[in-house]
């Protein structure tokens, strides 16, 4: 099993684990979360980091940590990319929720697949929606008809 941290400005990294714990209240003892505050210095920061990663990973059944962080050059980015090493723990940066929610999903798959699936449910889960429901489009000469009125 993987572990997943979460480092992110306060307070988007607690919120996003509060989100995951509502849907998979199972997962507290692999879901960490670091908010990193204005007034802390990166080192301070840092050093709550290590101690997170080091109390994830003390499990025997931790493989590796997957560090998620919000802004790619951002302090919380900084901070995740001296604790990672690439080899049992890696870092993603641009976490939302969906990401995260796929993470804890398959948090049992190796470290690489896990990457890729995190990476994959955050980009699939960004999305334009239409403003109107569908039904209530206007209809196009092209469009089959497909019993709109039943949608």
């Amino acid at each position: 099993m993987n572990a997943i941290l979460i480092i992110g400005h306060a307070p988007l990294a607690h919120a996003l684990r509060q989100c995951a714990l509502h849907v998979f209240p199972d997962c507290e003892s692999a879901l960490a979360a670091i908010d990193v505050q204005p007034n802390l210095s990166p080192e301070e920061t840092l050093a709550t980091a290590r101690i997170a990663m080091a109390q994830l990973a003390q499990p025997a059944a931790v493989k590796g940590v997957l560090v998620l962080t919000d802004i790619f050059g951002a302090t919380p980015s900084n901070v995740a990319q001296k604790l990672v090493d690439g080899v049992t723990s890696r870092l993603i940066t641009g976490v939302n929720l969906p990401m995260l929610l796929r993470a804890v999903s398959y948090r049992h798959e190796p470290l690489e697949a896990l990457v890729s699936r995190a990476v994959v449910g955050g980009t699939q889960g960004v999305m334009q929606v239409a403003v109107t429901a569908p039904q209530n489009q206007p209809r196009r000469s092209h469009d089959q008809d497909n019993y709109n009125d039943q949608q």
